[in-house]
């Protein structure tokens, strides 16, 4: 990879870190005031608009929001909205480092679902991946510990959840637009997340503090922009540990704002899940097809 790229790799997956980071944070910031349905309707709202005044500054984007398979976009949206329902839950009760720890098994989960639903090959280190991935969550909650319980399982359903969506947006990328695919999954989750908010719902949102609200606004989008665009500059193989350091990053977070202390079974648990990862990753370079004259 040239250097430029590298660079530009750096810097996009930099922003996806603080993105993410600041999610979690604006999440527990608003967890006192706002339901998580509330959280996550005033998320959809924004990312639609948002995506609605590009279109409207930019005319040819337009074009690029139409949906050729709407059943398809409502089967991802609802395991979407399930998995960030459960995700937002777990921010709540858990300390943040396990949040974004157990996450990590979403490529494991992925990789077996690629087998199930589109009958790709189960290879040596794809079972391995998968493998490792159960091995770090059973590290980190610690069956019996008593310390995360319930909710890590509420995290690790998420995990499922994402997976389940990357295989829906793999199947639609085929057809549809980056811009189309956000433009339907703010539309179609926005509905759903109001149905679940409480009487009085835009009073509490005017009441609710202004920093958490336009960090979870802007946050939101720029989390997955960033993400994308970081793969789309370089590889895998390159992206994943980097995306890695979301996990120490949020461990410090948790422990100067809200003195959550660090747990080496987090990390231990961590480890080993992205070491199955990286090995399936380098694996899978290694058998993909080389350009010719490459």
């Amino acid at each position: 990879m040239a250097p430029r790229n590298v660079t530009i790799v750096v810097l996009w997956m930099a922003g996806a870190l603080v993105s993410f980071s600041a999610i979690a944070v604006a999440v527990r910031e608003l967890s006192g005031a706002l339901s998580v349905f509330e959280m996550l309707a005033f998320r959809n709202a924004a990312g639609l608009l948002g995506i609605l005044v590009a279109a409207l500054l930019v005319p040819r984007m337009r074009a690029s929001l139409s949906a050729r398979r709407l059943g398809r976009h409502a089967q991802r949206n609802v395991v979407h909205f399930a998995g960030q329902y459960a995700w937002t839950v777990g921010v709540t009760l858990l300390p943040l480092a396990v949040v974004f720890a157990v996450e990590f098994t979403a490529p494991a989960l992925t990789a077996l679902l690629a087998v199930l639903l589109l009958g790709e090959r189960l290879t040596r280190t794809r079972a391995l991946a998968i493998g490792l991935g159960f091995l770090g969550v059973l590290v980190i909650v610690r069956p019996g510990a008593g310390e995360v319980g319930w909710p890590a399982l509420l995290v690790l359903f998420a995990a499922f959840a994402f997976a389940l969506t990357a295989i829906a947006t793999k199947s639609l990328t085929r057809t549809e637009t980056t811009a189309s695919i956000m433009l339907w999954m703010n539309a179609m989750q926005l509905p759903l997340n109001l149905a679940g908010a409480g009487e009085g719902y835009l009073a509490r949102l005017a009441e609710a503090p202004v920093l958490p609200l336009a960090a979870l606004a802007i946050c939101g989008f720029s989390a997955h922009w960033c993400l994308t665009n970081a793969y789309r500059n370089g590889d895998a193989i390159m992206v994943v540990p980097l995306d890695f350091l979301r996990i120490p990053l949020i461990a410090v977070v948790g422990l100067v704002l809200y003195a959550e202390p660090l747990d080496p079974f987090v990390f231990v648990g961590a480890g080993i899940i992205v070491a199955g990862i990286l090995v399936n990753l380098r694996a899978e370079t290694a058998r993909a097809p080389r350009p010719r004259g490459a």
